[in-house]
């Protein structure tokens, strides 16, 4: 299993923006003078993790200029998006953000989940995930959402799967609040988010925008979002990019462009590459590996106020620079302290994490020791996925674009390095589909994994975690690939102990 899950995006593929000085990342250094490293000291100042907590939950960066003035996304939450609607698209509510009275009304259904005036109440009250508005009362007593913006938590928290909550839905059917309403887990990929589908329903768009947005979770499933198709497909992001939308779709998909799964912003403490092509480093933003990424999809995605370049990354012959400012620079400040945050994120235990994302610690400790010898010998594993964050990115660096086992191989090519970084495992029974690609997986209509293999005895197995496993051990256990060679005994026991990781 040399290297398992590899490819994991690092926290905030849809997540913020950090940055300090350095040529080709956003701002130049002075003249002569070498950059200075700003990457978080270990242990972490926890001012400083305060500070990236706020930020990290509640910073927008200034994006209600794009969200706002742009896509007009208040005008549609306004007039459409009812709690309802938003729960299908995969936002949540955190519950330490209501008041008694509130959960009373959601509970008896006072307060109603299918009215859009309920999703303004919930945003003037800071309880909708990831999203930030500015909510007035009219002369008609009726709300108005008069501007909103994203925060990194839209795709990088979600809220635990142990409250016990139910409301009065659709004609007064009672229905499930668990895992909608919760308490916020940072740090934990949203893998319920559909970001296409809620994007696509912005009136600003082409109409080849909207069917290719609204596309991603039609043909992947929720939980993927594409943090590369707007810089080559769309001028407004990229000045680099040709006016003809819809061409630059079609050469852009042609080419290899797909949504990817978002990743966790867990587990990524003193590592010096971020995420799963090793782009960002201290050498490309002097804020550190996460830092990079953060500025890239604060300023990029986010269309937060701030700059982000790199020489490396060349779209239509000329390197990727974006200038988001308003005459302003809202993200370079807050970087140190949002990666102090992301750092100081632990990687969830199924132990003690494991019923708040109702997923059982029931391993089986015979077969967990039986995988352990395996993934240190016949399966390969530890040679990449090695140290206490099980990669070998400290020792060993990046791997090429060979190195991977998952379905799609395009994908790299859109990075700055074009090559691959071991993604450490820790926490893996999170966030099921596997792979950059979500090629880890099982077909539930099917029961086979996405190459087309099956996975023996592990068909009968209760919980997602374990078939998505088999799945990403019969990648590697592929003829064509690293043919290690298991039985199907081997696999259960090695299923087991990447679950108990």
């Amino acid at each position: 299993m040399n290297t398992l899950m590899r490819e994991s995006w690092l926290p905030v593929a849809i997540s913020v923006a950090l940055g300090v000085g350095l040529t080709g990342c956003g701002h130049a250094t002075d003249a002569g003078s070498a950059p200075v490293s700003q990457v978080p000291q270990l242990p972490l100042d926890q001012q400083l993790v305060a500070a990236g907590q706020h930020t990290f939950r509640y910073d927008t960066f200034g994006d209600e200029t794009f969200w706002t003035d742009t896509l007009k996304m208040n005008t549609v939450i306004e007039s459409a998006v009812d709690p309802l609607t938003a729960a299908s698209v995969g936002l949540k509510i955190d519950a330490t953000a209501l008041p008694p009275d509130v959960v009373k009304g959601v509970t008896d259904g006072s307060i109603p989940l299918d009215d859009p005036q309920t999703t303004l109440a919930l945003l003037s009250l800071n309880a909708v995930v990831g999203l930030k508005g500015q909510v007035s009362k009219g002369a008609d007593g009726k709300l108005h959402l008069d501007r909103v913006g994203i925060t990194c938590a839209l795709c990088h928290s979600t809220v635990s799967r142990d409250l016990p909550v139910t409301a009065p839905g659709l004609k007064g059917a009672m229905i499930n609040l668990a895992g909608i309403i919760g308490t916020r887990l940072d740090g934990w990929p949203n893998r319920d988010l559909q970001p296409g589908t809620i994007i696509s329903l912005s009136p600003a768009l082409t109409p080849g925008q909207k069917a290719e947005y609204a596309s991603w979770a039609k043909l992947y499933g929720p939980g993927f979002y594409d943090p590369r198709f707007n810089v080559h497909t769309d001028p407004g992001s990229n000045p680099a990019v040709a006016p003809d939308i819809d061409a630059n779709i079609a050469a852009y998909k042609k080419a290899g462009g797909i949504p990817v799964v978002i990743p966790p912003a867990f587990g990524l403490a003193g590592l010096s590459k971020g995420i799963f092509t090793g782009d960002g480093d201290a050498a490309h933003e002097p804020v550190g590996p996460t830092a990079y990424w953060n500025r890239y999809v604060g300023v990029v995605q986010m269309h937060g106020h701030g700059t982000f370049s790199d020489q490396r990354l060349i779209i239509n012959g000329k390197p990727l620079k974006v200038d988001h400012r308003v005459g302003d620079d809202l993200i370079t400040a807050i970087l140190p302290q949002l990666e102090a945050y992301q750092w100081s994120i632990a990687a969830p235990a199924l132990g003690v994490d494991g019923r708040k994302w109702a997923v059982a610690s029931d391993l089986n400790n015979q077969a967990l020791t039986r995988g352990k010898t395996l993934f240190e010998g016949q399966a390969k594993c530890s040679g990449c996925h090695s140290g206490a964050s099980f990669t070998d990115v400290e020792t060993f660096g990046l791997h090429p674009a060979s190195a991977s086992v998952a379905l799609d191989k395009n994908y790299i090519k859109f990075s700055a390095t074009n090559k691959w970084r071991v993604t450490p495992l820790k926490g893996i029974w999170q966030h099921p589909p596997y792979f950059h690609d979500g090629s880890g997986a099982l077909n539930v209509a099917t029961n086979k994994c996405l190459d087309g293999s099956g996975i023996g005895s592990l068909a009968s197995a209760k919980d997602r975690v374990r078939q998505d496993l088999a799945c990403v051990v019969n990648r590697y256990n592929d003829a064509k690939e690293l043919n290690l060679g298991l039985t199907d005994a081997q696999r259960v026991d090695l299923v087991e102990y990447l679950k108990s990781l």
